[in-house]
């Protein structure tokens, strides 16, 4: 197959194939139920990260959608992260990054005040810069409380 032919295949069937995190579902309607207010930031093309949402059947749970090609910006760019909260009406120090890309994310979500959550990824060895490090989306919950905790002591 061509390369061309291979790119066009995996823009056009890949949202037939994408697979969620285990407890991705169960933690978003975890979340919605909590108040929270939800974004995603994506870095990508945007049709196919589209598709790939609504694939996954998520897209209902997200307050704001940020596409990096949509949005003229991608992750570490701090403008994506501020544009996020912004959207969320939120401030970035309130925000909680979940990410699975030690630079892209979690280095980029500490840089602009943004508590980072690596999920952890066969592709990665570590997130040093994570506040927390998860390896399933339940343990979320948990990750959440104790930071609320924190931040009830220190304030």
């Amino acid at each position: 197959m061509p390369p061309g032919e291979l790119l066009d295949d995996y823009l056009t069937q890949f949202k037939h194939h994408c697979t969620p995190f285990p407890n991705l579902i169960s933690m978003l309607e975890e979340l919605k139920k909590k108040g929270y207010r939800l974004g995603l930031v994506t870095n990508g093309y945007g049709v196919f990260q589209y598709d790939t949402i609504q694939a996954l059947e998520i897209k209902e749970y997200f307050d704001t959608i940020l596409v990096s090609e949509m949005e003229g910006l991608r992750k570490p760019d701090p403008l994506v992260f501020q544009r996020a909260a912004e959207r969320l009406n939120v401030k970035m120090e309130e925000c909680m990054f979940v990410c699975d890309h030690p630079k892209n994310d979690v280095e980029a979500a500490r840089n602009v005040g943004m508590v980072a959550v690596w999920k952890t990824s066969p592709h990665w060895n570590e997130a040093k810069a994570a506040d927390y490090t998860i390896s399933d989306l339940a343990e979320l919950k948990l990750i959440l409380e104790t930071h609320e905790k924190a931040v009830q002591l220190s304030n």
